[in-house]
């Protein structure tokens, strides 16, 4: 008689995945020690070419601002109210790698950044060093600016990892005490602040201490900032109006004069029909609607993460996953403004975006949350750091000529090639733990299911004796492979993703015997009953032609390659420029090659195009169709745009001309 698994658990997940174990060893042994050094001010680094124009000062001072509030030096206050945050996405980062590649020599590093955390940390559970330094008496008063909650936020979801991955209880404890004094400090109750922070990212961090710690009130405070979010429209302005008006006692520059839906507060989340503002606060605010949707149970909540999903995915999503069209207040726009050239598409919104995906697959088995996860890991956010591990995108364009970005001011804010820092340095740690986390974004488990939604190779280890091991090559290669030890018989469901890259066309084997299965909302579905099973999925990797909906003006008439999950760009390096000046042939054959000596292995897409003779440097400014210059045929090289700017600096489009 077969037992039915009533609740899986997972126990562990080792990556054996080649392009995953390489970004990965990247963290360890160039990115993390890299980081620490820069925000103690020791490494010799420009950040001029910073795309928001925040100085050019060689100095983080993340570490030192920290030492200040502890009390074990002396000074101001340097850089934004939230730069502790790069310290804290630093720590849970190496908290991560501290998991699959244990080093004792970090961990005493890591200890040490806990007791100092500890010192700074006030007795009533108070910690953003800025307040602490430089502005003791203006604390959580003036929400709109101050990242308070944001900082701390971040802490708690720094010190909730190292806990879980260390046993460090100190860790646990600061991040309880920095809970209890938000809780303290905000509510509906008298005395109480009845208000939230202008940057969401607090509601995710409470609901990850509460399950680790299945303390209610945590939970309850994360779903009061939900709640309160947009309720009272005066909020903001009462409490700068309270603070002092006067421009001068800005936090940060400019802020006071982005309207509240840059903010997600113009009205109540309920009501909140479109993604509008800041694109990171957006993805931030989303995550924690998920977490505390699924928490809950709230429907309304759940509704609103719908909502807010299907405007980002169906209109305001570029095909490499980025988010947020303009530089002015690093936001969304309207439906369908995706201009490619002067877009933003935040590193830090890639991430924030691959956090509410996970989060939504946690609730409801969707392909769709599946695709844009893997759409996010594979191009938009990891084209935030160089193949090196040191040099950093914020800005992450699919379209950029070194020219342009020189001396046109209204593309300034687009480098083509990363930069060492900025003086915002919010981007690079980020996209660390995202990597170094990556183990988490393959499965997730829902009662008696496992759903493997992300192919990367790994062995995996749930409860009662269930290991599933996947093999592949994966994204070069569509072949993967499954092996399932199921030593105790007992009764359970795989669920596989089928990516929309592939709906129309994949093959399915299990124990080599090929089965026909529909797919169920992007997943298939095998019960699993037996001692062992293999099962073997081969995807469709054809290189395709993308288009855009004709409502996207900037993409009209043009189409983009991609093959697999990976997106492809040409560069100038590969091809003579100008790039606008080529039209692909559609009706001919592209050709794929792996090249495991370019861009540490990429597989490149060389496809058949026509070009037009440059026009001479004395000739006419405008003519005449018929006197127009001569087209001759030529082949156009594509690598993955994750890859792009790690070679000689020069043009880049996605998007090309058919």
């Amino acid at each position: 008689m077969q037992t039915k698994v009533s609740e899986i658990t997972v126990n562990n997940i080792d990556i054996t995945s080649d392009f995953w174990n390489r970004y990965r060893k990247l963290v360890v042994k160039e990115v993390l020690p890299y980081q620490w050094q820069v925000m103690n001010d020791q490494a010799d680094i420009d950040i001029s070419d910073d795309p928001q124009g925040n100085g050019s000062t060689k100095n983080s001072h993340a570490i030192a601002n920290l030492k200040i509030a502890a009390g074990l030096m002396k000074g101001h206050h340097y850089g934004f109210p939230f730069q502790d945050t790069d310290v804290y996405k630093w720590l849970e980062a190496a908290a991560y790698s501290l998991k699959y590649n244990p080093d004792e020599d970090l961990k005493k590093i890591t200890d040490g950044l806990i007791d100092l955390i500890s010192e700074a940390q006030e007795d009533d559970g108070y910690l953003s060093t800025e307040f602490q330094i430089d502005y003791p008496d203006r604390k959580f008063k003036r929400l709109k600016q101050s990242h308070e909650l944001y900082t701390m936020g971040h802490y708690i979801e720094a010190g909730v990892v190292y806990y879980q991955i260390t046993g460090n209880e100190k860790a646990l404890n600061i991040a309880k005490k920095m809970a209890n004094c938000i809780d303290s400090n905000f509510g509906l109750e008298n005395g109480k602040i009845p208000g939230y922070d202008g940057h969401p990212e607090i509601e995710l961090a409470l609901s990850r201490l509460y399950e680790t710690t299945r303390e209610e009130k945590y939970l309850k405070l994360a779903h009061y900032f939900l709640n309160q979010r947009g309720k009272d429209k005066n909020f903001f302005d009462n409490q700068i109006k309270e603070d002092g008006a006067s421009s001068d006692r800005d936090l940060i520059d400019g802020m006071r004069d982005f309207p509240l839906s840059y903010y997600q507060a113009s009205k109540p989340i309920e009501d909140q029909k479109t993604a509008d503002g800041h694109a990171v606060r957006v993805v931030y605010l989303c995550t924690g609607m998920a977490y505390v949707a699924r928490l809950t149970g709230d429907q309304q909540l759940l509704e609103a993460c719908h909502r807010f999903w299907k405007d980002i995915v169906h209109r305001r999503m570029y095909i490499t996953g980025n988010i947020g069209s303009t530089t002015t207040g690093e936001a969304f726009t309207y439906d369908y403004d995706l201009p490619n050239d002067t877009m933003y598409g935040e590193t830090c919104a890639s991430v924030g975006l691959s956090f509410f995906a996970r989060q939504m697959l946690a609730i409801e088995a969707k392909g769709e949350y599946g695709d844009i996860l893997e759409k996010e890991l594979f191009n938009g956010a990891l084209a935030g750091m160089a193949l090196d591990g040191k040099h950093f995108f914020y800005v992450n364009p699919l379209e950029a000529d070194p020219i342009a970005s020189k001396y046109n001011p209204g593309k300034k804010h687009v480098l083509t090639k990363r930069a060492d820092w900025f003086g915002c340095a919010c981007c690079p740690s980020n996209v660390a733990r995202l990597v170094a986390s990556v183990d988490k974004y393959i499965y997730t488990v829902n009662g008696d299911t496992i759903l493997s939604h992300q192919f990367i190779s790994n062995n995996a280890q749930f409860g009662n004796g269930i290991e599933v091991s996947q093999d592949n090559h994966f994204p070069w290669s569509g072949e993967i492979h499954y092996e399932i030890n199921n030593p105790n018989q007992l009764a359970f469901k795989l669920g596989i993703r089928i990516p929309s890259w592939s709906r129309n066309k994949f093959g399915l084997k299990i124990n080599g015997k090929k089965i026909d299965l529909a797919s169920e909302d992007g997943f298939i579905y095998i019960n699993v009953n037996d001692e062992s099973l293999t099962v073997d999925l081969s995807l469709d990797m054809n290189t395709k032609f993308m288009r855009s909906s004709n409502k996207v003006s900037s993409n009209y008439g043009k189409i983009a390659v991609q093959r697999g999950p990976i997106v492809y760009a040409a560069e100038e390096t590969d091809n003579k420029a100008p790039l606008w000046n080529y039209k692909v042939e559609t009706d001919k054959e592209p050709k794929y090659h792996y090249n495991k000596d370019l861009l540490e292995g990429v597989g490149t897409i060389t496809v058949k195009s026509i070009a037009e003779e440059i026009s001479p440097e004395d000739g006419p400014l405008y003519s005449t169709i018929d006197e127009a210059t001569a087209n001759y045929e030529t082949d156009l090289k594509l690598i993955p745009y994750y890859a792009w700017a790690n070679r000689e600096e020069g043009q880049m489009q996605v998007w090309l001309n058919k």
